[in-house]
């Protein structure tokens, strides 16, 4: 938890999320994913300085198992003084101890985005879906979160002004930006309405930009001229097997036997890759998260 301190920004950790977009596609299934479709609404987790504390918490705590849909998890939510913003301590359940930063005992309206990543973190230990190492992990449980339809509240919560500033989870305000870009693409939500930090907005729509970007790579048909022109020159040389794509691309050629020269890309969607023949036009299907891709490879 970034409080008074740098706000780290920009896209350090994109491949990681990435990674976790596709895991949650993997493990969930498309149709689970698709349960997923409505967002943790304002109203459901508003939390004024007038409710009771204790009480307060552990309505907003119900409301996010109901939305994860953990109909027997229980969470027993305290406060005390701790680094982080919160803390669960995770086993067979059904009961959950859920701590939050006691700072959350004045700053109430951030109560419900410290739990959405908490409770995340059942959700997930329940699916049995991790990533090895810590921060790997938090990022995960950031992505899931937000991709899930909770997180829009995490990046609410960051507020940033020449005195001082505030920011929960392990992602850059961009990086929840461009999940929750993702998440609307899909859905076709706007989030942005329920944003009450005009910091957060700035994140989202920086995030729509990059989030945009992954449609605009060749060989989709939607790519620029310049990609359009980088991927031609690449595809020429890879016939001529006179060299590989820059590192940075995100396509790669390969052989097939006899058959025709394939290429490799990433779903704009659920980034699983995708591998189809280079011979023109070419409609693909992604087999994983089923979004149709128009290229020209």
């Amino acid at each position: 938890m970034a409080n008074g301190g740098p706000v780290e920004h920009g896209y350090p950790h994109l491949e990681t999320v990435r990674a976790a977009i596709t895991a949650l596609y993997k493990r969930l299934s498309y149709d689970t994913i698709h349960t997923f479709s409505a967002s943790v609404l304002p109203a459901d987790v508003a939390f004024c300085d007038t409710d009771d504390l204790h009480l307060g918490t552990q309505r907003v705590a119900r409301e996010l198992v109901r939305h994860y849909r953990l109909p027997d998890a229980r969470m027993i939510v305290g406060f005390r003084e701790m680094t982080h913003a919160a803390n669960v301590e995770l086993a067979a359940g059904p009961e959950y101890f859920v701590e939050l930063n006691d700072r959350f005992r004045t700053h109430r309206r951030d109560i419900g985005a410290a739990l959405a990543h908490e409770i995340m973190h059942v959700y997930l230990h329940r699916l049995d879906l991790s990533f090895p190492g810590t921060r790997e992990n938090e990022i995960l449980t950031d992505t899931a979160a937000t991709y899930l339809g909770a997180g829009w509240l995490l990046l609410d919560a960051y507020r940033e002004d020449a005195a001082s500033s505030q920011k929960l989870g392990y992602l850059t305000p961009e990086e929840f930006g461009y999940v929750l870009a993702k998440r609307a693409l899909v859905f076709g939500e706007d989030p942005s309405v329920w944003f009450t930090s005009p910091q957060a907005y700035e994140a989202y729509t920086q995030g729509m930009v990059r989030a945009r970007r992954d449609e605009q790579q060749p060989p989709l048909t939607a790519a620029g001229w310049a990609g359009r022109r980088r991927y031609a020159r690449d595809r020429r040389h890879a016939q001529d097997r006179a060299g590989t794509p820059h590192p940075e691309v995100p396509y790669s050629f390969t052989p097939d036997g006899h058959g025709p020269l394939r290429v490799s890309f990433p779903c704009p969607t659920c980034h699983q890759r995708i591998r189809v023949p280079v011979k023109g036009r070419v409609r693909a299907r992604c087999g994983l998260c089923r979004t149709v891709l128009e290229c020209d490879t």
